[in-house]
């Protein structure tokens, strides 16, 4: 694994919670969270298959219930291991999965559609809580 796709260690992503990365898909930037297992960890498009613009990870990790993910604007969960919405106005849908791969302690991006961007938030996001269109007052 090259260090241009390691996304961070391991111990950085919170039991119970999420870790909040973002990917580049061309000039295009896509949010994504980790999520820690039991025997693993596993990577998701950080947005509600209901409303493609509510971000699951608002920068403060996700909310978990129960070992379920939580869509804190319409209250669907996920199952936090295959991302299978059990309960809401998506449910039956699933979290699109990012591909990683854990070695030595680290998490690495493997996903061919993405390249890695940073830790953190993309800073497009929140789209639905303002206007699309900008209003300069000239």
């Amino acid at each position: 694994m090259d260090e241009e796709s390691r996304i961070a260690a391991v111990d950085d992503v919170p039991a119970g919670g999420s870790f909040l990365f973002t990917l580049r898909d061309g000039f295009d930037t896509e949010e994504a969270i980790l999520v820690a297992l039991a025997d693993g960890i596993v990577a998701f498009e950080n947005y509600c298959p209901h409303w493609r613009d509510i971000r699951l990870d608002k920068g403060s990790g996700a909310t978990m219930r129960e070992g379920e993910i939580v869509c804190e604007k319409h209250g669907a969960t996920f199952e936090s291991d295959s991302g299978f919405c059990t309960f809401g106005p998506c449910e039956g849908a699933t979290l699109s999965e990012v591909d990683i791969a854990v070695e030595d302690g680290d998490v690495y991006l493997t996903d061919d559609r993405y390249e890695f961007d940073g830790q953190g938030p993309s800073g497009d996001h929140d789209l639905s809580s303002r206007g699309r269109i900008g209003f300069s007052g000239n």
